[in-house]
């Protein structure tokens, strides 16, 4: 009698054990991402160390901006509207600069035909851009029952619900590539970790709202740094020599341009009235 006891317990232990197995999809560790890394250089030979070589900027800079595609698309993180306004956020930081002309948002579809360089000449040459900005990302959700699930225990009909222990962590890059010359400019990272605990029935839709919310504040912590690094590419250009410039026809370097040509009317007028 003790036997068939002890049995009937350990059969409830185990059944409570999997509760949450059968309750949520997302239980144990989740990972979704795009890499960098395996777009720009698919295979070992693309992965050749290049000569090094000083881009050539014509300013003002054309940009493209687009999504690294990523290989799993079934549990791609960042879908349709989610994906413009972020990249609106991105393109927004941009914009505040004279030396940028144009910001085009390009759809990762058209990236994913294709990998490696020769993908990001095509597109250079088909959106008339010479500056690509590729995001990449990677997200790794975890979802464990804690040790003090038995407190979270709960019979209400048919449900058993165990306590869980959820954590999500993103990081998101931006890295800004001169096309032609294959060289990095400079790059953004941003991240991002939440931690929430939840019941087990809670798992699925608390995952996919705190999923959004990891990514957007990452995708602010990236355009802070952005930003920073978009003021201070002027003066590494200067003082770095990471880049040459040239400028294109009726470009006149913006504001610098617009007050040395106001203090040289004001030098003119001052003489005229010293003569007078």
């Amino acid at each position: 009698m003790k036997f068939i006891n002890f049995m009937i317990a350990l059969s409830v232990i185990l059944l409570l054990s999997s509760c949450s197995n059968l309750l949520s999809q997302n239980n144990g560790k989740q990972t979704q991402s795009s890499s960098l890394m395996d777009f720009l250089y698919p295979n070992k030979e693309s992965r050749v160390e290049h000569q090094p070589e000083v881009p050539v900027l014509s300013l003002p800079v054309k940009v493209g901006l687009a999504f690294v595609p990523s290989k799993n698309w079934q549990r791609d993180g960042i879908h349709g509207k989610d994906q413009i306004e972020i990249l609106d956020k991105v393109k927004s930081a941009f914009l505040k600069y004279d030396y940028i002309d144009r910001i085009e948002i390009i759809p990762s579809t058209y990236l994913s035909v294709g990998e490696g360089f020769a993908t990001l000449d095509q597109i250079g040459r088909l959106y008339d851009v010479d500056v690509m900005a590729l995001i990449s990302y990677d997200q790794v959700t975890q979802s464990m029952e804690n040790n003090a699930s038995l407190l979270y225990w709960t019979i209400v009909g048919m449900y058993i619900i165990p306590g869980n222990e959820n954590t999500i962590q993103t990081f998101v890059d931006t890295a800004v590539f001169d096309i032609k010359s294959k060289k990095m400019l400079f790059r953004a990272p941003g991240i991002n970790k939440i931690e929430k605990r939840t019941t087990a029935v809670g798992v699925d839709p608390v995952l996919s709202e705190k999923s959004i919310e990891s990514f957007d504040l990452a995708v602010n912590d990236m355009t802070t740094n952005l930003d920073a690094e978009l003021a201070r590419f002027k003066t590494r250009v200067k003082e770095e020599k990471i880049a040459k410039v040239e400028r294109r026809e009726g470009y006149s370097g913006g504001s610098i341009h617009y007050y040395l040509c106001l203090m040289l009317a004001c030098l003119l007028l001052i003489r005229a009235k010293l003569k007078d």
